[in-house]
């Protein structure tokens, strides 16, 4: 095939929405892609993490799908366009980059010469343009993994000042919560549980943001050092002869030891 361009794209998608076009594209919606969209990103973080660049390409083909589909769908309902898409993006990107892109005076605003200020003044423009709020939390999003939605409203309510002094005021908040998590366990509460096993998890996040680590990928981090042990564990077991599964947990654990150090901090 020759050179393709996004317009090729738009096309293709158009002639598959269209009369004599996919059935099943057809039949779709905003609601019923709304996984398939969440999948494609969660595939893109996963080819991200990977460090490989051909499956990034892929995957980044098919988040494009997605945002190219839901257009199209819109597009169909008279909402609006990918063209109305991608001026909204592109006059967004220039409005929240005064110290880039000239105003309509043709001034570039000086001084943002930091990622800090840059943010910040992103931050402060953001702001502006949501207009009057009746809550500093307004339009936080909710259909986010739970990690990324508790840094987004611990970042926002401490624009208030209503947060801990330090990371240590809030290490000793964690062995608070962890100390009512344990009553809990001990009683037997499952109710109970649940609620502290939450708050244990929010203020472990508030520590992170603290020291400037973010949650979501210190997890995302350890859940994938996680299984490079446990592999390691399984490969170890079967060099003796064994399956894991069929190991006693002392011995489990023993390998658990041998696969850390043979992995090192890793």
């Amino acid at each position: 095939m020759g050179e393709t361009s996004f317009d090729d794209l738009v096309r293709v998608m158009a002639a598959l929405r269209g009369p004599g076009g996919c059935p099943w594209d057809r039949q779709q919606t905003h609601e019923s892609l709304r996984p398939y969209l969440l999948e494609e990103a969660y595939e893109v973080l996963d080819a991200v993490d990977a460090q490989d660049p051909q499956r990034l390409r892929d995957e980044l083909g098919d988040l494009l799908l997605q945002v190219v589909f839901h257009a199209r769908i819109a597009e169909e309902a008279g909402r609006f366009t990918i063209e109305d898409v991608i001026s909204g993006i592109r006059d967004k990107l220039v409005r929240r980059h005064p110290h880039v892109f000239p105003d309509a005076q043709g001034r570039i605003a000086e001084g943002i010469d930091t990622p800090h200020k840059v943010k910040q003044r992103w931050e402060e423009i953001k702001k502006s343009e949501r207009g009057e709020q009746t809550s500093v939390l307004d339009g936080v999003v909710s259909a986010v993994p739970a990690l990324m939605w508790a840094q987004e409203i611990y970042r926002r309510v401490s624009q208030t000042g209503f947060e801990w002094p330090d990371a240590r005021s809030a290490l000793v908040k964690v062995d608070e919560e962890l100390r009512e998590l344990t009553e809990a366990v001990e009683r037997h509460d499952a109710s109970a549980v649940h609620e502290e096993v939450g708050d244990v998890l929010m203020t472990t996040v508030k520590v992170a943001a603290f020291v400037g680590v973010d949650a979501e990928q210190a997890l995302r981090d350890t859940c994938a050092k996680f299984i490079r042990r446990f592999r390691s564990m399984e490969n170890l077991a079967a060099q003796r002869g064994h399956r894991v599964e069929q190991m006693s947990l002392p011995d489990l654990e023993g390998l658990w030891r041998e696969a850390k150090e043979r992995a090192g901090s890793g």
